[in-house]
């Protein structure tokens, strides 16, 4: 699950949106409620729930439940995105990707 900064410093939430300021993934049980501590990978080869289709190599986002869709932005609106495909997939998969934190404009 890609993830974002929490409301404060050394804070998580999923990510839920091809605009939030991903920072890396976690596993699927990240709960805003819940407080609890999770690892976050911002460097290097994860696994990641696909929300989407997905070709290798293509650029991942988020989805609206953290999962990982293809980034696209549209006319003047960035995309973030947090990792690349290595492998292809549809919705539902869990694919290797690696983490790769940036934005492509739109």
């Amino acid at each position: 699950m890609f993830v974002k900064p929490g409301a404060a410093d050394n804070r998580a939430l999923p990510a839920a949106a091809s605009t939030d300021k991903i920072f890396g993934i976690t596993g699927p049980v990240v709960s805003a409620a819940s407080g609890d501590p999770v690892d976050v990978i911002h460097d290097g080869i994860a696994d990641l729930k696909l929300g989407g289709t997905v070709t290798r190599g293509d650029l991942l986002t988020s989805d609206a439940s953290g999962q990982g869709i293809t980034a696209a932005p549209t006319a003047g609106n960035n995309a973030r995105f947090g990792a690349v495909a290595l492998v292809s997939g549809v919705s539902g998969d869990i694919i290797p990707v690696k983490v790769t934190l940036g934005s492509v404009q739109g």
